[in-house]
């Protein structure tokens, strides 16, 4: 079945260019446009898309506040958002991480990388751009020196250390599995098991405890 996207922009240019990439994929179908935040809010919970792919900076309600009302940790039944940005790093990004967001894309990312970070979140997975993940979460880590989150009362097994380093740096389920020589179904097995010490909902929380914790620098 394709993947039922929304797209929210203010810029029309902007929010018709994207959505016209991802509706000439396959498995893509973009179910609806919105040009601000809560026109946005509304037709997501209207169409409940299986991925809503979000600007930072709209009109209204932002990006950020739409993500938090549609995956915040408060909601029952979360949507998956991609949330876009034309800044390589910017305190908008750290709020929309908070906000429950699954994937991060400068605007310039480039087809591969738009279809990619939608598919991943469909499928419940998150996407950072390469190019902004190292420097996105060492600067999120950073933005609280001195609070470092609770450790896990059930330490970390070894390979689940390998497996967190690795997904620190945004590597996929398919990437780890190659690189440390396990199967996929090993991989979800280790992602589940430190989402479930480490109290993380997703990648990105996963990523981001690894950061603040100083496992990976």
């Amino acid at each position: 079945m394709s993947i039922r996207v929304l797209v929210a922009d203010d810029q029309e240019l902007v929010r018709t260019g994207l959505s016209m990439i991802l509706d000439a994929q396959p498995d893509i179908d973009v179910v609806g446009q919105a040009a601000d935040g809560h026109e946005a809010i509304a037709q997501a919970r209207r169409l409940r898309p299986d991925v809503c792919v979000f600007d930072i900076r709209m009109p209204g309600i932002d990006g950020i506040e739409a993500t938090r009302l549609l995956a915040g940790p408060e909601v029952d039944d979360p949507l998956a958002v991609v949330v876009i940005t034309t800044f390589h790093l910017d305190e908008y990004v750290f709020g929309a991480l908070r906000a429950g967001a699954r994937g991060f894309l400068l605007k310039d990312a480039g087809t591969r990388l738009l279809t990619q970070a939608v598919r991943a979140a469909a499928r419940g997975d998150a996407l950072i751009a390469p190019n902004v993940t190292v420097r996105l979460l060492e600067a999120f880590a950073g933005a609280s020196p001195g609070s470092p989150p609770p450790q896990p009362l059930d330490p970390l097994t070894d390979r689940e250390e390998q497996v967190l380093a690795k997904v620190a740096v945004g590597r996929s389920n398919s990437e780890i599995a190659g690189e440390l020589y396990i199967t996929l179904s090993t991989v979800k097995t280790h992602i589940a098991s430190l989402m479930s010490k480490l109290g993380a909902r997703n990648r990105v929380e996963i990523a981001i405890w690894a950061y603040q914790s100083g496992r990976v620098r």
